[in-house]
């Protein structure tokens, strides 16, 4: 599902942020990706939804090989790959409905189809009761779960989450996290970004482990180590 193969990135002259970095995760898999800020984790998650481009080695995407991709594909990258962020980038002045159904509007989807996608998503992650609300009058679990039915529309087949629990309470980080949880069982893969420790443990799941831009742990079922 995707591949990474030895791949180098360097900011400026001599920042180098990424250095001889693998990695391989394979179809319906959930994966937690950790490490320290500065280890190279923002700039893999860029290099995976097409919005940086590597100097060297290869990035793979459910077959595609998207290392040199074009300003002009990442728009169906992104309908393959669902991308979830910490500030939610929600649209102030839409309702919840019109903020999900806008990622569908901008790819040309007919009226027909948002009417029936978008509630199906709002109810998956428990808000269709709420779906005529502007972000401003909703908590920030909800507006991060609005976030996640909007990276669903498409029916991607990878989810990832990137710091997705940052601005969150233990409470609602824990919602959220069930939410991906139960989108990971209907086979989607999810790639969990974060530096959540307790979160991360508490899947007890797959941990890729990066620092000083290289993969140093890889653990089927692991912990948080840093």
């Amino acid at each position: 599902m995707i591949k990474v193969r030895n791949i180098y990135k360097t900011y400026h002259p001599k920042v180098k942020v990424l250095k001889d970095l693998s990695l391989h995760i394979k179809p319906g898999e959930f994966v937690s990706i950790v490490g320290q800020s500065g280890s190279g984790k923002t700039t893999l998650v860029k290099s995976l939804i097409g919005e940086e481009k590597i100097d060297r080695g290869k990035v793979i995407i459910g077959g595609w090989d998207i290392t040199n991709i074009g300003r002009r594909e990442v728009p169906f990258l992104r309908r393959q790959i669902g991308v979830i962020f910490q500030d939610y980038k929600l649209l102030p002045k839409k309702t919840l409905f019109e903020n999900v159904a806008f990622a569908l509007e901008v790819c040309g989807a007919q009226p027909g189809r948002i009417k029936k996608i978008v509630p199906h998503v709002l109810r998956i992650v428990g808000l269709e009761d709420k779906m005529k609300r502007y972000p401003h009058e909703i908590s920030g679990g909800e507006k991060q779960r609005t976030a996640i039915a909007r990276a669903l529309v498409h029916s991607p087949k990878v989810l990832l989450a990137d710091e997705p629990t940052g601005n969150l309470d233990a409470i609602n980080a824990n919602d959220i996290i069930d939410i991906l949880l139960s989108i990971n069982r209907f086979g989607t893969t999810v790639v969990l970004v974060s530096h959540d420790k307790e979160i991360v443990n508490r899947l007890n799941k797959r941990v890729i482990t990066i620092d000083d831009g290289r993969v140093i742990s890889d653990r089927e079922r692991g912990k948080y180590i840093i």
